[in-house]
């Protein structure tokens, strides 16, 4: 995807979005409601045209090649419409026939996997066994490209666990993830690299990886006695310094090893150490988005 653009008539779209996204990889696409993560998608599966730019998917223009390119594709949307009186065994049989397979017995290890009862009408389905539906006719037959909106929603932690192995899976055996989401923990877990998107323009493109070693870890820490005046200041690596009688709070960008020997000229009753979760290294990115604004 390379500097591409759509706006609608009533305001909102996107605006000059450049991703490059590889095999093997899942890709976490973030941004709150509104952001352009929807359009994105919909550009993406030639669902919407762009006023300019250009999208190819495994090595064909999504526009011209639209038809091949979404043979290799497995597509689940955000908002999830089924035939409600058709079975689950009903529904993807009548997928796999339309895309000249997989075999049942992978369809059968799908719905074992996410516990997904086949034969029940779908109207007296919940909204997590919906969602089983969306997942298997997306995961079934291999896609060599997975779009997948929001792909736990309405699951319970188990079953989001066993849709996060089936992610990791698809891009170990190399294919491609492409997953958006708002639950930043769910990204954090299974993405290799995040991109940003905010307003219709992606503002940063990040290996996990890489945010997690330039974050800050948070050391808090209380005393059996009140800290001496300066204690802990001058500390290299240190940016946020908060002392309050017994109780200490840092921020330590740097290495570990200075506040821990600091640490041990004292009597420590309790310490944690931990690093931010993505939700504040993503906050910190707007802000800095803000700040340039």
């Amino acid at each position: 995807m390379a500097n591409v653009s759509k706006r609608y008539r009533g305001g909102g779209g996107v605006e000059g979005v450049t991703l490059d996204i590889w095999p093997g990889e899942v890709f976490g696409f973030l941004g709150p409601n509104g952001a352009g993560k929807t359009t994105t998608i919909r550009l993406l599966l030639d669902l919407i045209r762009p006023d300019r730019g250009t999208i190819t998917l495994v090595g064909l223009d999504s526009r011209r090649d639209s038809v091949a390119a979404r043979r290799r594709i497995g597509y689940l949307p955000g908002e999830l419409a089924l035939y409600d009186r058709m079975t689950p065994r009903e529904l993807l049989t009548h997928f796999a026939y339309l895309r000249g397979g997989p075999p049942w017995s992978e369809i059968d290890r799908l719905a074992a996997q996410f516990t997904l009862e086949l034969d029940r009408p779908i109207r007296e389905l919940s909204k997590g066994n919906r969602q089983k539906v969306g997942l298997v006719q997306a995961l079934m037959g291999r896609p060599e490209v997975l779009v997948l909106d929001e792909p736990t929603s309405g699951l319970d932690p188990i079953v989001q666990h066993q849709v996060h192995r089936a992610i990791r899976d698809a891009a170990d055996g190399g294919r491609t993830v492409f997953l958006s989401s708002h639950v930043l923990s769910e990204v954090a877990q299974v993405a290799d690299r995040v991109g940003l998107i905010r307003d219709g323009r992606v503002i940063a493109v990040e290996r996990v990886q890489d945010l997690r070693g330039r974050a800050a870890h948070v050391v808090d820490a209380r005393f059996a006695a009140p800290l001496p005046p300066g204690a802990f200041a001058g500390l290299p690596g240190v940016e946020g310094r908060q002392v309050a009688g017994d109780t200490l709070h840092l921020e330590v960008t740097g290495a570990l090893a200075p506040v821990v020997g600091e640490l041990a000229r004292f009597d420590v009753v309790d310490l944690t150490v931990r690093e931010p979760d993505l939700e504040e290294l993503f906050l910190a990115f707007y802000e800095s988005a803000d700040a340039a604004a």
